[in-house]
């Protein structure tokens, strides 16, 4: 995850008690002094990396008699399944897609298996033996990486509660360099938040060599930064503890 953001420098403090305004309704007396506050703003920057990978796996046959066509493919399929499954990826996970048609004299059967992988490790093991096993019959199409929209809403979430986090601790600095104790919160406002994709080197996407798994996974990234204000109460004196 992304360190935080440095904190733009905003902060002001009201220390000192201020001229009163009279209370409302009220008859010849003085008035309630404000709160004393202390208005702070500060930032945070998350950044998260995909937590699915889809994988498609091609193949096909072509044979002079419909039921050879279809039993090859239908082997193959079995096997591509019951790899899947000996790893750890359930059922629900798989989808099959086959196209059958004649060709002139001949039976095509195709088909596209695509499973959704949670762990990276796993898909490449599945893949590497597919591979292994089945060579040229197959085709393995490079791993698609995303975000579930469960996921995003966690970043969201980290985020903003880092923001208010970096806030609080500010007030807090801020409080002590004047021998004062931070209060409760006034009022906690989100001001900006940003959402963004993609690896920060900008030279990965203009070279035409493939990606890389690793980089695959960068640019699959998710970074979101958020920044919020916040008004605290100034309580009284800092209470230290006394040395024996």
């Amino acid at each position: 995850m992304a360190l935080p953001a440095p904190s733009p420098a905003r902060v002001f403090a009201q220390l000192g008690p201020t001229p009163a305004a009279p209370e409302r309704g009220g008859g010849g007396g003085g008035g309630r002094l404000p709160p004393r506050e202390v208005h702070v703003s500060g930032s945070a920057e998350r950044s998260a990396g995909p937590d699915r990978a889809r994988v498609c796996v091609r193949l096909g046959s072509r044979k002079a008699a419909a039921a050879a066509a279809r039993g090859s493919v239908a082997r193959r399929l079995e096997y591509i399944a019951q790899s899947a499954r000996q790893r750890g990826v359930p059922e629900e996970n798989m989808t099959v897609t086959e196209d059958f048609s004649r060709l002139e004299n001949t039976y095509q059967m195709e088909a596209e298996v695509c499973i959704i992988f949670s762990d990276f490790g796993k898909m490449q093991n599945v893949c590497n033996l597919l591979i292994e096993k089945l060579g040229t019959s197959v085709t393995i199409s490079p791993p698609h990486f995303y975000h579930t929209p469960e996921s995003v809403d966690t970043l969201r979430r980290q985020v903003c509660v880092a923001a208010v986090g970096n806030t609080r601790q500010k007030a807090q600095e801020v409080c002590r360099l004047f021998g004062q104790a931070l209060g409760k919160p006034f009022l906690i406002r989100e001001e900006e938040t940003k959402e963004w994709g993609g690896h920060i080197d900008s030279h990965l996407s203009n070279t035409s060599d493939p990606l890389t798994m690793q980089e695959r996974i960068q640019n699959a990234t998710v970074h979101a930064s958020c920044r919020v204000f916040a008004i605290f109460e100034i309580k009284g004196k800092e209470k230290r503890n006394k040395s024996l």
